[in-house]
């Protein structure tokens, strides 16, 4: 499920909160998509990760004091990505009202402290590995939380209260991290050069019609200039140019080819490779065409003769 705009209601128990709605309306005008939010949250995930210099890509290879960290970088990376200024007692001041924020790597174990009994909490979950997210308003009302608390009196939601959330965005597409989802013999392979190009060269390879971010390409070339790894001139598009695979990045040009093919249209900082043929030489059924070096070429398949791959636009 994933919802949008979701309507003034009332809260637990039919009671009406007109400064939740307020919170709310507010949250959906800056972020009418969730985007902003799957950003933030997308970012706090890379961050921790750092791929770029431990080849990290999977949330069991976070240490626990790392995964402890996660809730403080979502608050911090949300504030910078829609400025909330600071709250007088709690982490956000959000149309004159003060927010805590609250993330759980549980869906529904958000952690309330005494600070924040009474007042508004937005509450985050995401998951790396399923590639959804979803964020909520509660009140913590003392009726909504749980009896138990940890030794920093912090309280769980209780049943009433986990139902009280309204939710803004609930099981939303987070950002696909394409190294959770490859096989795992596909991310051995890839793993496995010493030579971060050719790990590179690998992704593009394997990954074949999956979206790529850049942190991905990051994580697996484990070198400053990574970038450089995917660009023609010595790249994976020039050294995967004779096996006759594609890589398109976010200029309109490539966009439009991989609309044209089927693919999915890279958006900033996104790659997407296929291997090609020439549309007059591929056997079998008609499929999806692009003019690209001026001529027609289609998606290959396993039946398909190898031929070079044409020359990209640069735009």
């Amino acid at each position: 499920m994933y919802l949008l705009n979701v309507p003034p209601q009332p809260g637990a128990g039919g009671v009406s909160d007109p400064e939740l709605d307020l919170v709310a309306e507010h949250l959906f005008s800056l972020d009418t998509d969730g985007r902003r939010f799957a950003d933030a949250l997308r970012s706090t995930f890379d961050m921790l990760l750092d791929g770029q210099r431990t080849g990290r890509y999977r949330w069991d290879q976070l240490h626990k004091t790392e995964k402890t960290h996660f809730g403080t970088l979502v608050e911090i990376n949300l504030q910078r990505k829609f400025k909330f200024p600071g709250g007088q007692e709690l982490d956000y001041r959000i149309c004159d009202i003060d927010v805590d924020c609250k993330y759980s790597q549980k869906h529904g174990s958000w952690m309330i402290p005494p600070e924040a009994v009474g007042k508004l909490c937005l509450v985050l979950w995401a998951s790396d590995s399923e590639s959804r997210w979803s964020a909520g308003l509660v009140r913590a009302r003392e009726d909504l939380l749980g009896g138990g608390q940890n030794r920093d009196a912090k309280r769980y939601l209780n049943k009433q209260g986990r139902q009280a959330v309204r939710w803004l965005f609930a099981d939303a597409p987070l950002p696909v991290n394409a190294l959770l989802h490859l096989p795992d013999g596909d991310v051995e392979a890839i793993f496995a050069p010493g030579s971060g190009a050719k790990r590179v060269d690998e992704l593009f390879r394997r990954a074949q019609g999956t979206l790529i971010r850049r942190a991905v390409v990051a994580t697996v070339a484990q070198q400053d200039d990574y970038m450089k790894r995917v660009r023609g001139n010595g790249g994976s598009r020039s050294n995967l140019r004779p096996e006759g695979i594609i890589i398109l990045g976010q200029y309109k040009g490539h966009a439009t080819i991989a609309e044209q093919l089927g693919l999915p249209v890279p958006g900033p900082g996104e790659f997407v490779s296929s291997r090609v043929v020439r549309a007059g030489t591929h056997t079998g059924e008609e499929r999806p065409k692009a003019f690209i070096d001026d001529d027609w070429w289609v998606l290959a398949t396993e039946t398909d003769p190898v031929e070079p791959a044409p020359l990209l636009p640069k735009v």
